[in-house]
């Protein structure tokens, strides 16, 4: 056991996002094993009210910090970090210019392996401590990353990228070259066998990815929904609705299909666990399909922002009452941290929505990136958050980072004041440790 005292920001967990924050000023937390070993929170809440339960304990005070919950991207692609920052008109140009020819080089295991570990090593360094993302079509490329999320702690969820058609040959799925079978039995073959050798694995967990339906054969997608329907417990990723352009394309494609993301559902893939990553060009059918299924969107807003696809709308989605969460979407997503994908989420709907905006809360904006985010994951009360049961991941966090942070949060006068400041003018340097199950990781390389 250990417990540390400091500042604390957690989240209740029922009530609405915008108003669901907790702060102590002056709080505790005490986190120790559960009865299956794994580190846990074990206690939260004000100093002068849980000391006396621990009078033995031994108290680290981070004096003038902040201690929160570890974030939570819902949606990134490993494969692409050194994409980021690569000039294009849109989506789909961006991919034929720049994605598909980085993640051929995923081909080679020594690459995946580098890739794998600076990738890693910049999630935790900007304080994201669970994380769903994309590999490509090479199994190296999801051996590579698992390994080295198991290393560092990371609960990483993650999966073979399933693509049999409408990409460059080297990146579509590759049959063995012998045995009579093809390419697209191949692939989901293997997925089968890294489902089998990494999920439930310490952190781990596995996903079932499509990359999105016009590069998936309808035979392709019908074998993930027959995965999926034999694996209930594994996660389900794709893309929707993310570029008019794309839209077109996938609705020509499965012209039987309602939608673009009626299309997934008709195959089986479309259910709890699943995210889909961007669902901006949506009617309310498509939102009550999502709600109905139990799945979620992953918002990718500086991805969004940056190739121009449009805006997501929370209004629709509130209304309609689906799940939804952020992401960084890195490399189409201009940075890893979630001050950043924060203020974009701001932008966006102050911007995307009606006429006069909506303007989210920062309790919301921070819910949507930590609590939020678990929840949409299915991992409500595992992750995103620093109730009792949670698993011990947090994050340290520096108000006086730099001269205009320590400034500037030195007026707060409210807890809306005091994490608006963090994360508008928040980056990397803002997080001074992150923790995963009591081992410190220090949040500069």
């Amino acid at each position: 056991m250990q417990a540390f005292r400091s500042a604390i920001l957690y989240f209740k967990p029922h009530g609405q996002p915008g108003e669901s924050a907790i702060f102590e000023t002056d709080g505790l937390l005490v986190v120790g094993p559960n009865a299956r070993g794994t580190q846990v929170v074990l206690d939260v809440g004000p100093w002068h009210a849980l000391r006396a339960r621990f009078p033995e304990l031994p108290v680290q005070h981070l004096k003038d910090r902040i201690l929160a919950p570890g974030f939570v991207d819902l949606h990134s692609h490993y494969p692409q970090t050194n994409v980021i920052g690569s000039p294009a008109s849109g989506l789909l140009p961006w991919l034929e210019n720049y994605t598909f020819p980085e993640e051929k080089r995923f081909a080679a295991h020594d690459y995946c392996a580098q890739a794998a570990r600076f990738f890693v090593a910049e999630l935790l360094r900007n304080g994201v401590t669970t994380a769903l993302t994309f590999a490509t079509s090479h199994p190296a490329s999801v051996q590579a990353l698992f390994a080295e999320a198991r290393q560092q702690r990371l609960r990483l969820i993650t999966g073979l990228c399933l693509m049999d058609r409408h990409a460059p040959p080297e990146l579509l799925n590759q049959s063995p070259g012998s045995g009579g079978t093809d390419a697209t039995e191949q692939s989901l073959i293997d997925s089968e066998a890294l489902i089998r050798q990494w999920h439930g694995v310490d952190r781990l967990g596995y996903a079932i990815t499509p990359r999105f339906a016009p590069t998936c054969s309808a035979a392709q997608l019908r074998g993930a929904g027959e995965l999926a329907a034999k694996y209930p417990d594994v996660w389900i990723q794709s893309h929707v609705a993310e570029n008019k352009d794309e839209i077109t394309w996938a609705r020509r494609l499965f012209p039987a299909s309602r939608s673009y993301l009626a299309t997934y559902a008709d195959f089986g893939l479309l259910r709890r666990r699943a995210v889909y990553a961007h669902c901006i060009h949506f009617d309310d059918d498509d939102r009550a399909l999502l709600r109905d299924s139990g799945a979620a969107a992953a918002v990718s807003p500086t991805s969004n922002l940056f190739l121009g696809s449009g805006f997501f709308d929370y209004a629709g989605a509130d209304r309609v009452g689906f799940q939804y969460g952020l992401a960084s979407d890195v490399g189409g997503g201009t940075s890893f941290s979630p001050f950043h994908t924060m203020l974009a989420a701001y932008y966006v709907a102050r911007e995307g929505q009606t006429k006069t905006g909506l303007s989210l809360s920062p309790q919301h904006l921070w819910w949507q990136h930590t609590a939020g985010a678990a929840q949409a994951l299915g991992l409500a009360g595992v992750v995103g958050n620093l109730l009792p049961g949670c698993e011990a991941d947090f994050v340290v966090i520096n108000p006086q980072a730099t001269p205009l942070l320590a400034r500037k949060t030195a007026l707060a006068g409210s807890l809306d004041e005091l994490l608006f400041s963090m994360l508008v003018l928040g980056d990397d340097r803002l997080i001074e440790k992150t923790v995963i199950a009591q081992q410190m990781a220090p949040a500069t390389s």
